[in-house]
């Protein structure tokens, strides 16, 4: 049992103190003060240590001031005591980070800005090894930058990687949450108060850091179309089982990156519908794709960017010699400089002076090189521009009159050498002694010096008298070797000038200064360096920020990529002409391209015989091809191929309804349905890379539509020879002949009123509408996309879409196509020998029947077709009722259904029309 405390204890614990502490606990201000300005820098002294089981800085039990109370003295020491833990916590989870860029990124500048933090205190103790020592009560007033700087730093650095992230997730997650979190603490910071500069300027420098990794790879992707991620940090991903030659590789070969959890910060993460087509999943589970929120609309145009860029580069370039110009501006078509370059110059005009770099290097809808801007602008006392001249030099290329490339010689000692880096490391010094450079010479200091070797070669020489050994004589060669030797000498010193130089040693030297020809190198990490010591001028948004120093580069270079692909599109790989043929065949705009092979299938179903060859098919469609004037629209006549497919269901209701009789020629009059071409599939080889456009599914949806035309011409063949036979008939008046005529004109009238609809609308004006859109279009997603509405838009008008409304229209016009089949069979019934009372019966029952279900059929059409909401969202069905409802045949302008009981009034009107 523990025993009770006492009075003394109960007091202690309370804070009170009653007695004079113990001698031995007592501290020195002045080691207390250089106590406090270590443990800010890292370590532990006598009074202060780290607690590794409580993770914080502790001060010594006891531990008190002379001229201060113990309370006050906690007071003060608290508040370096919480410094202190925040930035041994910060160097903790710090080294607690591993490879990948954008984590290693955000380590790193972190780091750095702890280290400066950490200069504060270091310099302080500097000071106090001069004499000026200041007091507790000083030193709290004069590190409240630190202190305040301390605490915010360690709260950025715990939210962008919190301990479920250290604990191990996906480097996308990874890098997407420390992005967004610090997008969004950068929006917080930019309306700063006087005096909080130091947050603000804190978060810029880490978010541009940790953005650096990202800009490089996508400027690897929308320069050069090379995805250069090999730790899967980008929001997008190459599906490699997909070739650059396949059908599907603008499709599927590049897709955006997603997860299906949704761990700690990842509502920062853009949430997306993706449909998959790779992996099997619930229709309605939802994905989260895991992309920066600064990237997320202009995501899709990034990756498509990417994607024509390679399929620039794949096809080989046959056309004029303009295009090939065109090829290269892909290369670096950004002012000679890297898309970070870029970024972190723009970033210094916008924050330190607010202007706007985009002024300078875009003019004229032209993008202007680094070296014209440099000449043009009138920035020189700015610090960007300063930045500008110091990184161009390693940048320079110069470019001569024919378009070749030639190197401008630059002095021997410039603001870079890239043969050797030491140079660029000395360059001040060099230049301060130029009386010395020949002491550095190469030629001066190759030859050994003579060696004082006399008394040997006496010795050897028997007391000869001899001179020593001098290689300026040129021992060991000869005449010609010596002159060789001297010659090769000044070529290597023109290479590698002042080989002998060693820099002088420099405290946190960055690599990037002592090799600044690596990519990105010098000027990003001059202007990180700037940001830090920097008083910024303007503190704006980070959408701002991006948008004026990123994203409007990028949709530049993505439009540019955009107009070069459109230009192969319709130039170089015939996009039009393509289209064209497909609209000739699947359209059957071609006038007698696949006349020939229609009618002999028409014909094979007439009569009963079998179709089912796919052999015998192809045979007659290449014959069909070979006859044709229009022949030549395709490139080979095998490259359109006919073949079957089984279809369910393949006798439909039109199908059962047909008119059956008993007679000699029964086989004939069994008619097949309306719907049985719909087995008929032609597949046509586009050529590559338009097939990226016209694929499989493409094709699908131009065989529905195709499908859809020949029902109509089928019944419009079928009708013309009903007619023939009809007109044999002309000498013999009968009042079921003249019905039998009548229900023929009606059927007639709006076969043929359709198929002028058709031809209309589906042939000239939805091709008016794609050419149009294909003049508009900005890039490959826009060609696709213009495409796919011009085939839904096809689709609708030929009634072939999935949809209820379609459905229901497209089943009423299948029913009088039906009709038309039925009709056929009857008069072919009639004509064909069919004197017998029963069955002139039937046929004239079978007449009536088919004359009442034209009239629901019709009725049924003008009511949905007229309906206002359906017109006013589908102008095109405006144009059909107009054609079918000629001269208000059907129903009146106010929408009255013209009708009568029997169809005598209707019957009536017919007879009046027409001439017997």
């Amino acid at each position: 049992m523990e025993a009770p405390k006492s009075l003394i204890d109960k007091i202690n614990s309370t804070g009170l103190h009653f007695a004079s502490p113990l001698p031995s606990s007592r501290a020195n201000e002045f080691d207390l003060v250089r106590g406090v300005l270590q443990i800010l820098q890292g370590f532990s002294t006598s009074f202060f240590y780290w607690d590794r089981i409580e993770q914080g800085y502790r001060a010594r039990d006891g531990l008190y001031v002379t001229h201060l109370s113990q309370t006050s003295l906690r007071m003060v020491l608290d508040q370096f005591l919480y410094s202190a833990t925040c930035l041994k916590l910060v160097e903790i989870t710090l080294s607690k980070t591993e490879d990948p860029p954008t984590l290693r990124a955000f380590a790193r500048s972190a780091s750095a800005w702890l280290a400066k933090l950490r200069d504060l205190a270091s310099k302080e103790e500097v000071k106090m090894n001069t004499g000026t020592a200041p007091t507790i009560l000083g030193l709290a007033s004069s590190l409240t930058s630190l202190c305040s700087g301390a605490e915010y730093l360690f709260q950025i650095v715990r939210g962008a990687i919190p301990n479920e992230y250290i604990e191990g997730d996906t480097s996308a997650e990874m890098a997407v949450h420390i992005l967004n979190r610090l997008y969004e603490k950068l929006n917080e910071a930019c309306l700063v108060q006087g005096g909080e500069e130091d947050s603000y300027r804190m978060l810029l420098y880490i978010f541009v850091g940790c953005l650096l990794p990202y800009i490089e790879v996508l400027d690897s992707w929308i320069f050069e179309g090379i995805l250069d991620d090999p730790f899967e940090e980008m929001f997008f991903y190459a599906y490699k089982a997909i070739a650059i030659d396949e059908a599907e590789f603008y499709e599927k070969s590049y897709l955006l990156r997603s997860t299906q959890h949704k761990k700690l910060g990842m509502a920062h993460v853009t949430q997306k519908k993706i449909p998959v087509s790779s992996k099997m999943k619930a229709p309605n589970e939802r994905d989260i794709v895991v992309c920066p929120l600064f990237f997320k609309d202009i995501a899709k145009e990034i990756i498509s960017a990417g994607k024509s860029l390679q399929l620039i580069q794949h096809v080989p370039i046959t056309s004029s010699s303009a295009l090939v110009g065109r090829h290269y501006d892909t290369k670096r078509c950004m002012t000679q400089l890297s898309l970070s370059e870029i970024f972190c110059l723009s970033l210094t005009a916008l924050v330190g002076h607010g202007d706007h770099m985009s002024q300078f290097f875009w003019k004229n809808d032209k993008i202007v090189s680094a070296t014209e801007a440099c000449v043009e602008t009138s920035c020189s006392e700015k610090i960007w521009y300063k930045f500008l001249v110091d990184g161009l030099p390693a940048k320079r290329e110069c470019v001569n009159i024919n378009g070749e490339s030639v190197i401008s010689f630059e002095p021997l000692v410039g603001s870079f050498c890239p043969e050797n880096p030491t140079i660029t490391v000395c360059q001040k010094l060099l230049q301060a002694n130029i009386s010395d450079w020949n002491l550095l010479n190469l030629s001066n200091n190759y030859i050994l010096p003579p060696l004082n070797d006399e008394e040997l070669r006496k010795a050897i020489f028997d007391g000869t008298p001899s001179k020593g050994t001098n290689y300026a004589c040129g021992f060991p060669f000869g005449d010609s070797e010596n002159v060789h030797s001297r010659h090769g000498i000044k070529v290597v010193e023109a290479l590698f000038p002042f080989p002998t130089v060693l820099p002088s040693f420099k405290e946190d030297l960055l690599i990037s200064e002592l090799l600044p020809f690596q990519k990105n190198s010098t000027l990003v990490s001059k202007v990180l360096s700037w940001i830090q010591i920097v008083e910024p001028k303007y503190t704006p948004l980070p959408a701002v920020i991006l948008q004026e120093c990123l994203t409007f580069y990028i949709k530049k270079q993505v439009d540019n990529i955009g107009s070069q692909i459109l230009s192969k599109l319709l130039r170089d790989w015939k996009l039009m002409d393509e289209l064209g043929v497909l609209r000739d065949v699947y359209l059957l705009g071609s006038g007698d391209l696949l006349q020939h092979f229609l009618a002999v299938v028409f014909k094979k179903l007439d009569k009963g015989e079998s179709w089912d060859d796919d052999f015998e098919l192809n045979t007659v469609l290449q014959e069909s091809i070979r006859n044709s004037a229009d022949g030549t629209l395709l490139s080979s006549p095998d490259s359109l191929v006919v073949s079957l497919t089984k279809m369910d269901g393949q006798q439909t209701s039109s199908t059962s309804s047909s008119f059956l009789v008993s007679s000699p020629r029964k086989a004939r009059a069994q008619m097949s349905g309306i719907n049985d071409l719909d087995s008929l599939k032609f597949t046509y080889k586009v050529s590559w890379p338009l097939e990226l456009i016209a694929n499989a599914e493409a094709l699908n949806k131009y065989n529905q539509v195709m499908n859809f035309l020949i029902r109509v011409k089928r019944a419009k063949f079928v009708l013309d020879k009903a007619r023939r036979w009809m007109w044999k008939e002309r000498g013999t008046t009968t009042v079921n002949r003249k019905h039998r005529w009548l229900v023929e004109q009606k059927l007639l009238h709006f076969v043929d009123a359709f198929h002028q609809y058709v031809m209309d609308r589906v042939y000239h004006s939805a091709w008016s509408e794609l050419c149009e859109g294909m003049a508009a279009a900005g890039s490959l997603d826009e060609v696709i996309q213009v495409h796919e509405a011009y085939l839904l838009s096809i689709q609708r008008q030929c009634f072939v879409v999935p949809d209820k409304l379609w459905a229901l229209i497209a089943s009423r016009i299948n029913s009088i196509l039906g009709l038309a089949l039925d009709l056929y069979s009857v008069q072919q019934t009639l004509s064909s020998g069919g004197t017998v009372a029963a069955i002139k019966a039937r046929c004239h029952k079978e007449v009536d029947r088919i004359d009442k279900q034209f009239d629901d059929c019709m009725a049924f059409l003008l009511r949905v077709l007229s309906f206002k909401l359906n017109v006013g969202q589908f102008p095109h069905l405006a144009d059909l009722v107009t054609r079918i409802n000629y001269n208000n045949f059907y129903m009146s302008d106010t929408g009255n259904l013209i009708t009568a009981p029997a169809s005598d009034s209707l019957n009536f009107k017919l007879a009046k029309t027409i001439s017997v």
